[in-house]
């Protein structure tokens, strides 16, 4: 403690335990940091805590309530103030639902403006308190997104800071008032007449305006425009606006005549509101649907249906329109589509979706000569405020006599009573941001979708169920009902519960809780499913989002949706579950069943993405460029990890040619190397490598001096001379086993004198080829890239390098050690190589090995870790010395489980704490062989989430 208050306040050089330097907390989103992630982790260990604040609103609790549900054996006291009346009666509410929790008011005649968050952990030690104290209120802005500053404290209990602050909170709670369902009504009175008028978050109609993303996609559709085409792609996420975005850009080209096109009537008249809301004429607008034929207007609005039929599409000529937006354009392959496009000749077409991913085989990209004006994801639209937040709340479905729901669950299992009264709990319980729940549910299906609707309204919930025989005037007016005012509709609906029939092309801004109680089979529909419910809407501040998790097949699609990834890479979606970052107060939380179960189908998965999954990635790629794609085509639009592609055919050439064999000018030698430069280089776990060979692609000659130049002045640090050697050692192939020189070609592509790499004949002859160049010059770019992306990107923490947290293999350790071959068959738990000893744990051992080997490996602290050697070794043994020498590099590698794979984070160099002791450890008879254990500090604690990782 106090190495850390000399870090905090007197010597920032000092190195002390991380965990308990005192800290500015701020909200800062290039950084991924927000006050709440500290709040958070605090509250979810804590055994009591106590909590002042000024103002408290409904924001505010949701992003507090899944830790308060997790650590329900915790007791709080919650000071706020009814300063301004600020404080919203429904947050008060919110918090009397938690029984450990005491909540009073300081009255409004004093002006109590005190910000603080105080939690004890008795199993911390000493120093068992810490505190943030600073500016932030219980708000969602002030905990997520406001300029704040708060400084985060740890204190022992007898600490001077702690006592005075716990004296004032009591004194302050000793004369605050205690808030009752009784208190909160006397005080909504107040509230209600007091209520400050403030600015919505929604934009009043007659003042809708672009917003920066719209307008950077105005310049977009302009731009090709400029450029001569008569057609554009707008991928666009759901509830960002699209219909908006077409009508700006209509009314600055005021087309003769205009034509709209959608797939259902339920949204056309919507549309045509739109146009209208941002200054299109009312009189001169009509609907071309089943039911209108308004034929003769300027601006027609038209179902896809209707528009299609022979008698309705050529009363219009091919050139009646000078512009044409079709709506959810990735249905273009449909043969009614087809028929419209291909019909008529508008100067310019406009096509716009949100999921041009398509499994369907249709090129949407070809249909628009692959132009794209513009791309806003879910993610950038949720950066730029263009939707409302969401908390996502990942719930453990139940367990009905042993059973837990899975994907092939009975009937009998999905509507029991026990689930309807689960999901009734937390429903209720969540809750959401208005006074009235608008909900909608998704099903697996038709029967269940029905079954729920008829339990939840047996449990006196107004709901109503629509499946895909619903006819439009049903669903429209399940719609209003579930909009409408209860005091002004009699049959008003708190649920509409659906079997993917609103996955898309439905607006209903007005929903503040979206439940999914299906499996998630596709990361495309889960995002369309979630949007249903992210559209502004006045006084809307966030979605709640219920997702009750079984035992899914591919529950590890959820963190892939959630976090926008596309790369499939299993590494990066398990740190996407530790790093948990979106930005502004949406959040996301699994509770730790949840947790568990999507972990286990990572972990089931050799790779999250199987081959028909490639294809797809691969086929759409071609489709969006109009030719052949490379690895970093994939990169450059945040598509497949590259990587799988060259798991599953050893080389992003080997898949091309799978996927479209070609007259390839490659021999067996080209292809060899390829090979090669793709399994061993492609990781970018190095760099020396990649630099050497993408100069000796055009030099026949570099030296190590030039290596060190380039290495300094591009990523400030030198390579070892034994690095340099080792780089050698690989381009000539004695690094590799036998086997494996032969399966690269046998022949060494450098060689290695007066300090110098020298092409050899092999490998200049090898580049001669023109397509082998291409192929060459985009491995180095990719590996180039994930080299980048580990070292320089996020700024981590180099090692001799190895980046902390990073991932490495057995191989790719003996690579990075500059040991002279491939030491992976023989680097089982540890082995000391020269002056190094890299140490790999597996963390969870395995129930199927030996009793002699399930090692009592743990970290006792973020910071401390307690390591055994192999079974039969002494005190006395030969390698105990050799661990204890200070210089002997020993380095920690953990994996939690071989569920894993092959890779291991690196958590950081290790020395010897205290003297290591003889104990013993039972072999699989019984029999007590005798094993040392060590004492380690790690040279930094194991980061907060990491940790909680490993060792929950």
């Amino acid at each position: 403690m106090e190495q850390c208050l000399r870090e905090g306040f007197i010597d920032y050089t000092v190195e002390a335990d991380q965990r308990y330097v005192p800290k500015i907390l701020t909200n800062n989103r290039d950084k991924k940091r927000k006050v709440l992630d500290t709040i958070l982790s605090q509250l979810y260990v804590c055994d009591s805590f106590l909590f002042s604040v000024a103002f408290l609103t409904k924001s505010g609790i949701a992003c507090l309530k899944d830790a308060l549900i997790q650590n329900r054996t915790a007791t709080g006291k919650i000071l706020a103030s009814q300063y301004l009346n600020f404080t919203e009666p429904g947050a008060l509410r919110e918090l009397l639902k938690f029984p450990n929790v005491e909540l009073r008011m300081v009255t409004e005649e004093r002006a109590f403006h005190a910000k603080g968050y105080l939690f004890h952990r008795s199993q911390a030690g000493p120093e068992n308190y810490t505190m943030v104290i600073g500016s932030s209120n219980m708000t969602a802005n002030a905990l997520t997104h406001n300029q704040e500053w708060n400084v985060f404290f740890t204190s022992a209990e007898n600490g001077s800071l702690i006592r005075q602050t716990k004296e004032e909170f009591d004194a302050l709670w000793d004369t605050a008032e205690v808030v009752d369902e009784a208190w909160i009504q006397a005080y909504e009175s107040v509230y209600t007449h007091n209520k400050p008028k403030r600015q919505s978050v929604y934009v009043p109609f007659h003042k809708i305006q672009p917003n920066a993303m719209q307008k950077a996609a105005l310049a977009g559709i302009q731009k090709l425009r400029d450029d001569g085409q008569d057609r554009g792609l707008l991928i666009s996420a759901t509830g960002t606006g699209k219909t908006y975005l077409s009508a700006f850009d209509v009314l600055k080209t005021h087309p003769r005549r205009f034509l709209f096109v959608v797939h259902r009537e339920l949204i056309v008249k919507s549309a045509r509101d739109s146009y209208v809301r941002i200054g299109i004429n009312p009189a001169d607008t009509g609907l071309l649907t089943g039911h209108d034929k308004e034929m003769d207007k300027p601006y027609i609005f038209a179902t896809i249906q209707t528009l299609a039929q022979d008698e309705i599409l050529h009363t219009f000529a091919p050139d009646a329109f000078d512009y044409i937006v079709i709506d959810e354009v990735h249905h273009g392959g449909a043969a009614t589509y087809q028929k419209v496009i291909g019909y008529f000749r508008p100067k310019f077409l406009l096509g716009m979706t949100a999921t041009p991913e398509r499994s369907d085989d249709f090129d949407i990209y070809a249909l628009f000569h692959h132009h794209i004006a513009y791309e806003i994801r879910l993610h950038d639209a949720l950066e730029e405020n263009m939707l409302v937040p969401f908390h996502y709340h990942g719930i453990s479905e139940i367990t009905v006599n042993g059973n837990v729901l899975d994907d092939k669950s009975d009937f009998a299992l999905l509507t029991c009573e026990e689930r309807i009264k689960h999901i009734l709990y937390y429903a209720d319980l969540y809750g959401s941001d208005a006074d009235r729940i608008k909900g909608l549910v998704f099903c697996r299906n038709v029967e269940e979708a029905q079954a729920l609707a008829e339990a939840f309204r047996q449990h006196g919930k107004r709901a109503i169920a629509l499946t895909g025989a619903s006819r439009e005037s049903e669903r429209s007016e399940a719609i209003r009902h579930l909009e409408a005012k209860a005091a002004e509709d009699p049959q008003y609906l708190d649920y509409i519960f659906t079997c993917d029939i609103f996955n898309e092309g439905v607006d209903i801004p007005q929903v503040n809780q979206v439940i999914m109680l299906r499996p998630t089979t596709s990361a495309i529909v889960f995002v369309q499913q979630l949007g249903r419910g992210l559209r502004k809407y006045p006084h809307k501040r966030y979605l709640e989002v219920l997702d009750f998790i079984g035992n899914y097949e591919n529950n590890f699609l959820l963190p892939i949706a959630l976090f926008g990834d596309r790369t499939y890479d299993k590494d990066f979606v398990r740190r996407l579950m530790q790093v948990n970052f979106l930005p502004g107060p949406t959040s996301v939380h699994f509770d730790d069943i949840a947790k568990e179960r999507i972990y286990a189908a990572i972990d089931a998965k050799s790779a999250l993405a199987d081959l028909r999954d490639l294809k797809e990635s691969y086929r759409n790629m071609a489709y969006r460029l109009g030719r052949q794609p490379m690895m970093m085509d994939f990169v450059r639009f945040g598509d497949k990890d590259p990587a799988l592609f060259v798991a599953k055919k050893e080389s992003f050439f080997e898949f091309v040619q799978y996927m479209e064999p070609y007259n390839s000018t490659l021999n067996a030698s080209h292809r060899a190397v390829l090979k090669m430069m793709s399994l061993e280089l492609a990781n970018g776990k190095r760099i020396e490598e990649l630099l050497v060979l993408r100069h000796l692609l055009t030099e026949d000659s570099w030296s190590t001096a030039a290596l060190a130049k380039e290495m300094n002045e591009t990523y400030h640090f030198l390579p070892s001379a034994e690095t340099m050697e080792s780089v050698a050692r690989l381009l000539d192939l004695q690094f590799f086993t036998k086997t494996a020189r032969k399966k690269y070609g046998g022949q060494p592509l450098i060689s290695f004198e007066n300090h110098a790499y020298t092409a050899t004949p092999y490998w200049n002859d090898l580049k001669e080829n023109k397509e082998f160049q291409c192929y060459v010059q985009d491995i180095l770019d990719y590996g180039t890239y994930r080299f980048e992306s580990l070292y320089v990107h996020d700024e981590p923490e180099i090692i001799k390098g190895f980046v902390r947290y990073g991932r490495y293999s057995r191989k790719d350790v003996s690579r990075i050690l500059n040991y002279e071959t491939n030491r992976e068959g023989t680097l089982n738990g540890y082995q000391i190589v020269g002056a190094t000893c890299p140490i790999f744990v597996t963390y969870e051992k395995r129930d199927d090995i030996s009793a002699n080997t399930k090692y009592e490996d743990q970290f006792v602290s973020p910071q401390q870790f307690s390591w055994m050697t192999r079974a039969r070794i002494h005190l006395t043994s030969s390698q105990i010395p050799a661990i204890c020498n200070e210089h002997t590099r020993k380095l920690l590698f953990v994996k939690k489980s071989d569920a894993e794979g092959s890779d291991f984070y690196y958590m950081g160099d290790l020395t010897v704490l205290g003297d290591p002791v003889e104990t013993t450890i039972a072999d699989g008879k019984g029999q007590q062989l005798p094993i040392v254990n060590f004492q380690f500090l790690l040279d930094k604690p194991v980061e907060d989430k990491l940790y909680r990782y490993l060792c929950e």
